[in-house]
């Protein structure tokens, strides 16, 4: 047992890859249902999407344990945000919904997320999607627990190479979605 207050989410997503999504049991179980797009739907959405490393450090497992302590408080929230997973698939399965609508969604996920703990964002990061914004992005997170690492924007690509001069301070992380799961590789040199 790890022993740290830390979520599941990314070790599940490495582990299975590809689009999914996960549904977590409060007996500790869990179920994976791939989200199944035509590769141009899955094209359009990887063409609207930006990493970028904040340079910003938080030890994960206290913001997650500052969030635990007041999920009692935050049931409203948390509703609120599963639901907009289902709107979210919706959206992304849908063959006349714009893309940008995704990106809407994206956009109250993380305004509800920031309300689970003070801990989340800060005002350097607060500052950071302001300006990401002002600029265009239709919408963003961090992801993670929160607090810093690494942030994801929706912005269509046509502002892409503007939100990169704008952000420069902050690493742009080119990234593809991978459809494998975790594998094991061993090294097996030749003549052994």
């Amino acid at each position: 047992m790890i022993q740290e207050n830390v979520g599941s989410q990314d070790q599940i997503s490495a582990a299975f890859g590809g689009l999914n999504r996960i549904e977590f049991r409060q007996d500790g179980t869990f179920d994976v249902a791939p989200i199944i797009l035509p590769k141009e739907r899955l094209a359009v959405l990887q063409s609207h999407l930006m990493l970028c490393y904040t340079g910003l450090s938080r030890i994960a497992s206290e913001v997650a344990k500052s969030t635990i302590e007041n999920l009692d408080q935050r049931e409203k929230e948390l509703k609120l945000m599963k639901g907009l997973v289902d709107q979210a698939v919706s959206v992304l399965q849908s063959r006349t919904a714009p893309i940008e609508d995704f990106g809407k969604l994206l956009h109250e996920s993380w305004m509800c997320k920031r309300q689970l703990s003070d801990k989340v964002s800060s005002s350097e990061i607060d500052a950071l999607y302001d300006t990401a914004r002002g600029m265009g992005a239709i919408g963003g997170k961090l992801l993670g627990a929160g607090g810093g690492g690494f942030f994801l924007l929706f912005v269509r690509p046509e502002h892409q190479k503007e939100m990169r001069e704008k952000l420069a301070r902050l690493v742009h992380v080119p990234f593809r979605f991978e459809t494998a799961g975790s594998r094991v590789v061993l090294y097996q040199p030749s003549g052994l």
